[in-house]
């Protein structure tokens, strides 16, 4: 558990276990006492009668017991307490610059990249044993239309964000806290009239997970689960509460919420804090003398000492070229006079711990699983190395928090049809010209249909579209002595071929790339 060990001015140093880290404000809005958890808002009165009854007094006299001093707003409204503090993890991600980027990272590459609704593998069923080619296209175009209206009444749902920025945020505070949630209000008719996004850092869970609690505000809100429409408020003032849908990462060490990436790399984050501040501090406060003036075998006299040491002091800043006299006494047979001026510092400052502070970076984009060329290309990272690094992301860190959404968004889905579902875009390895090349291929082998294409597209269908392409008797046989492999001299020209279209290349110097 997070917790404030010390206070420097504006400033305060949190702990995560054993380490120390510069923060702001770390205050849980449910660490409060049961007398303050009585003045909130959006408390019924029977709810703050027996707060009273439970907690402030006995029968007929006031309770003195010190355990009393023990009880917060997490046993009064019957939430469980987080692993970490959420409110520190959420400035954690304005603090760290790597760990904001990695974060940015995952949030574009999940969610930002936007969504489509595809048919359900039912409508895709009954499409597969529609024989009538005249019927089968009605049923597309009707399917087509049904699909635009649910895309322009998900994004009405929400008058301040589209659906995508709801889910941008909500993924956001799924990767900087370990937990996001997903708002959803119904009308009096039950139908859903509104989805937005709650931050998390305001949201508690109930011990008995019938719902959770938001304090903001001095205000307390209860919410159902998704999809429970008849727990009563225990907090007794809404009638109807919205309802949630919680993600979160997954740690053995909660049942209740989930752990950010970033609390595995908590060491590597302190070390950059302190290591930043450090090389602040220098530039600042650095007390190093430019140089040091030292005089043998005599003694200045008043006047020229003060010449001396003003010039130095004063007169040296934004003057170039500046000339300086000083007289000095003769040389006599038993003393030599000598005057010396040693720089102390006149070469290039530059940072410290440059080392350190790299290898901190790459501990906290481990710890996230994002490759350093999502936020940035630094030297010394090939093309062809990125590639592989986009590839490995795609498919072990973006596909698995794809779907567990995908899951999540449909259960909405299904409140809405039961022919389309949510389909998040994917991030893309192949350039325009190379998925065209490859989606010609396909349809010569009669593998795809154009109107597959198309959709992916955003393409409306086209007549025909529906079946293989019908090759001409030349473009036949051609397609077979390919398939066959028995053009050698194809194969040959495109074994001895350099690198095609969307291939990377080694950065100069680094030999040819190995297969």
């Amino acid at each position: 558990m997070a917790s404030v060990v010390e206070d420097d001015g504006d400033v305060q140093i949190v702990s995560i276990g054993k380490q120390r880290v510069a923060t702001v404000d770390v205050e849980d809005s449910f660490q409060v006492s049961p007398e303050q958890v009585r003045k909130m808002d959006g408390l019924g009165p029977a709810l703050k009668k027996r707060i009273t009854q439970k907690f402030l007094r006995g029968t007929g006299s006031e309770s003195k017991q010190v355990e009393l001093e023990t009880m917060s707003g997490y046993d009064v409204f019957q939430v469980a307490s987080p692993g970490y503090n959420l409110s520190y993890l959420s400035k954690l991600y304005e603090l760290s610059s790597f760990h904001h980027a990695a974060v940015d990272a995952k949030v574009s590459n999940t969610v930002g990249l936007g969504y489509d609704l595809v048919e359900s593998p039912a409508v895709k069923q009954k499409l597969s044993t529609i024989s009538d080619e005249k019927k089968l296209e009605r049923t597309r175009v009707k399917l087509d239309t049904q699909k635009q209206a649910l895309i322009a009444v998900i994004d009405d749902l929400n008058e301040d964000s589209l659906f995508v920025e709801t889910l941008m945020k909500a993924v956001t505070d799924l990767e900087a806290t370990g937990n996001g949630y997903i708002e959803i209000g119904r009308t009096t008719n039950g139908r859903i009239g509104y989805i937005g996004h709650i931050p998390s850092v305001y949201m508690r869970v109930r011990l008995n997970r019938d719902g959770f609690i938001q304090i903001i505000s001095n205000k307390a809100t209860y919410f159902r689960n998704f999809g429970d429409q008849k727990t009563p408020d225990p907090l007794g003032k809404d009638k109807r509460p919205n309802e949630v849908i919680h993600i979160k990462k997954y740690t053995p060490t909660s049942t209740y919420y989930g752990v950010p990436d970033i609390v595995s790399a908590k060491t590597a984050v302190a070390g950059n804090e302190f290591s930043g501040r450090f090389n602040l501090e220098y530039f600042e406060n650095k007390a190093v003398p430019r140089y040091i003036i030292s005089l043998k075998g005599a003694k200045l006299n008043e006047e020229n000492e003060r010449r001396l040491l003003e010039f130095f002091e004063t007169n040296l800043k934004g003057q170039n070229h500046r000339s300086l006299y000083i007289p000095l006494p003769a040389d006599d047979p038993n003393r030599k006079v000598e005057l010396k001026l040693d720089a102390v510092e006149n070469g290039v400052q530059d940072s410290s711990f440059d080392s350190y502070h790299n290898l901190n970076r790459d501990e906290i984009l481990m710890a996230h699983r994002v490759p350093i060329s999502k936020i940035g290309i630094p030297d010394g990272v090939s093309l062809a190395i990125a590639k592989d690094a986009d590839k490995t992301f795609k498919e072990q860190v973006c596909g698995p928090i794809q779907r567990n959404l995908e899951k999540k968004l449909n259960q909405i889905m299904k409140e809405f049809t039961d022919t389309h579902v949510i389909k998040l875009n994917e991030l893309t390895l192949t350039d325009e010209d190379t998925q065209s090349r490859i989606d010609e291929r396909y349809l010569r082998m009669q593998t795809i249909l154009p109107n597959e294409v198309r959709a992916r597209k955003g393409m409306p269908g086209i007549d025909s579209g529906d079946s293989v392409v019908d090759l001409k008797p030349q473009q036949a046989a051609n397609q077979r002595q390919t398939a066959n492999q028995n053009d050698e001299r194809a194969q040959e020209r495109q074994a001895n071929a350099t690198d095609g279209p969307g291939n990377a290349r080694q950065p100069k110097g680094e030999g040819r790339a190995t297969p």
